[in-house]
C-alpha cells in the first residue's frame, strides 16, 4: 500500500485502488443472504443491483462471465443467497460485492441446515477414517436399498450383471424421495443388518433437486450408515450431489453405477484395491490440501488481474450510457416544453386565422362606416363656416374696405416715419387700387 506523506499527497485513483486492495485482501470469498433490488440487467450482459435486508443494503455487480452459468432468472424482491467478493468500484469509490454465484434463499436455507447438521456430526467423529471399514474385494452377496421402480436400481443390476453377473443381489425395497422417505430407509437399512446375509451394501438412489435427494440427509439415517457393522457405500444422485450418507458411509459412490462398480470384483482384485485406495488417497489430500488451496485462491483474488479491470471497464461504460440515456430524455423534455408555447403562438398567428379576424372587423367597420362620416362632414360644415365668417372679419380687405390704406417700401410695409427718407418710392394701397410716391420730405411726430 502507497504511505502519502504530506508533501506527496496520494490521487483521489490511487486511494481508491490502495482501498481496494485493502478490501479484496482482508475478506475471502462470503455468503450474503438478502433481498434483490434496483435489478437491471444492460445491453452488456452484466448484472447490477442492490440486496438488502431489513436495515442495511450493499451494490452489487454479476458479470456475465458468471450469471450465465444461472439456472433462474432473479427478479426484484427475491430472497437470494450469493458467494461474493467484497470490493471497491474505483471510478466512484463505492463499496459492493462482485458475486461469482447466486441462488434462490430457500435453497440456501437447505445448505446451510445441511452444512449445520455435517458440522455437528463431524464434531461428533461420524465421518472419521478410523470408523470406516474396507469393501470386502470378493462379496458373496450384495444388497441395495433404493427404490424397486427407480433408475438406480437398473443401473446397478446392469452394471453387475455386465461385470460380475455370478454374484446375487438382495434389493431391500424403501422410498427416496418424500417425507416418509427416511423412515424407509432407515427400516430397510436395519432390516438388511438383521438379516446379515450380504456382505457389503449400497443405499442410494438417482439424480434430483436438493429436496428431492434431502430424505438422504436426514439425522437419523446417516448415524444408521454410520453405525452400520456391515460395509456400506453411499451413492446418492449424480457426481455433483452430496448428502450426509455420503460422509457416513464406509465410501461414497458419485453415482448408483459406480457404485455397482465399486462392490463387484472386476479383472484382478489387485486392481481393485489399488482404485480403493486411490479414491480414499485423493479424497485425505483433498482434506489437506483444502487449507492450501483457499490461501491459494486468496492470494490469486488480491492480484488485479486484466478480466478485473475489464469488468470495472465494463461496469464504468453501462454507467455512462445509462447516464447518457437519462441527459438526452430530460434534454428531449425541455425541448418538447418549449416547442409547445410555440406551437400555440403559430397557432394563434396563423395566416388564415389573422385573416378571418381581419375580415370580420373590415366587416363591422363597414357597417359603422356611413354614419359616422355624415356626422362628422356636418360637423366640419359648420366648423369651416364659422371659421370663414372669422377669417373674412379679420381680411385687411375688409379694412381697406372702410377707407384704410396701407403704404409699402418695396415688399415692406411701412410702420414708422424712422423707415423712410426723402427719394424714397412707396406704393399705398387702397381698396379699389394703388398709388405710387415719391418721398419729399420726413418728418416725425412730436413726442415729450
Amino acid at each position: 500500500m502507497t504511505i502519502s506523506s504530506r508533501a506527496e499527497p496520494l490521487s483521489i485513483s490511487q486511494l481508491n485502488l490502495d482501498a481496494q486492495g485493502l478490501l479484496e485482501s482482508s475478506f475471502p470469498l462470503i455468503w450474503l443472504q438478502g433481498e434483490l433490488s434496483n435489478f437491471s440487467r444492460p445491453a452488456s450482459g452484466h448484472w447490477y443491483f442492490s440486496l438488502k435486508d431489513t436495515r442495511a443494503q450493499i451494490n452489487g455487480a454479476m458479470f456475465r462471465n458468471r450469471n450465465r452459468l444461472l439456472d433462474f432468472a432473479p427478479q426484484n424482491g427475491q430472497q437470494v443467497l450469493v458467494r461474493a467478493k467484497i470490493t471497491l468500484y474505483v471510478p466512484r469509490g463505492n463499496f459492493q460485492i462482485v458475486v461469482e454465484h447466486m441462488e434462490p434463499a430457500g435453497q440456501g436455507a437447505l445448505k446451510a441446515q445441511f452444512e449445520a447438521l455435517k458440522a455437528q456430526l463431524q464434531s461428533e467423529g461420524l465421518f472419521a477414517q478410523d470408523r470406516k471399514q474396507a469393501l470386502p474385494a470378493w462379496p458373496g452377496q450384495i444388497g441395495v436399498i433404493t427404490s424397486p421402480s427407480g433408475a438406480a436400481i437398473r443401473d446397478i443390476l446392469q452394471v453387475l450383471q455386465r461385470r460380475c453377473p455370478s454374484i446375487p443381489v438382495v434389493i431391500y425395497p424403501a422410498a427416496v424421495q418424500g417425507a416418509d422417505a427416511p423412515a424407509q430407509l432407515r427400516q430397510a437399512l436395519g432390516l438388511a443388518v438383521t438379516r446379515n446375509e450380504c456382505d457389503v451394501l449400497i443405499i442410494g438412489r438417482g439424480g434430483g433437486s436438493l429436496e428431492d435427494l434431502w430424505a438422504f440427509n436426514d439425522e437419523g439415517l446417516a448415524r444408521a450408515v454410520a453405525d452400520c457393522p456391515i460395509p456400506i457405500i453411499s451413492a446418492v444422485g449424480h457426481e455433483v450431489d452430496t448428502g450426509l450418507t455420503d460422509f457416513a458411509a464406509d465410501m461414497r459412490a458419485p453415482t448408483p453405477s459406480a457404485a455397482a462398480e465399486l462392490v463387484s470384483p472386476d479383472l484382478s482384485v489387485v486392481s481393485q484395491r489399488l482404485a480403493g485406495l486411490h479414491r480414499r488417497l485423493r479424497w485425505v489430500m483433498a482434506q489437506q490440501l483444502r487449507t492450501p488451496q483457499e490461501r491459494l485462491r486468496h492470494l490469486s483474488q488480491r492480484l488485479r488481474s486484466p478480466r478485473q479491470h475489464l469488468e470495472q471497464s465494463s461496469q464504468r461504460l453501462d454507467e455512462l450510457h445509462n447516464r447518457l440515456q437519462r441527459q438526452m430524455q430530460h434534454r428531449l423534455t425541455l425541448l418538447q416544453g418549449r416547442l409547445q408555447p410555440s406551437q400555440q403562438r403559430l397557432a394563434r398567428l396563423s395566416p388564415e386565422r389573422l385573416l378571418l379576424d381581419r375580415q370580420q372587423r373590415l366587416a363591422a367597420l363597414n357597417k359603422r362606416l356611413p354614419q359616422p362620416i355624415q356626422r362628422q362632414i356636418q360637423q366640419q360644415q359648420l366648423q369651416l363656416g364659422g371659421l370663414s365668417k372669422r377669417l373674412q372679419t379679420a381680411s385687411p380687405l375688409e379694412t381697406l374696405a372702410r377707407g384704410y390704406s396701407i403704404t409699402f417700401k418695396g415688399d415692406e410695409a411701412v410702420r414708422s416715419v424712422n423707415q423712410l427718407q426723402a427719394g424714397d418710392t412707396l406704393t399705398t394701397r387702397l381698396a379699389d387700387g394703388e398709388v405710387t410716391a415719391r418721398v419729399e420730405h420726413v418728418q416725425g411726430s412730436d413726442t415729450d
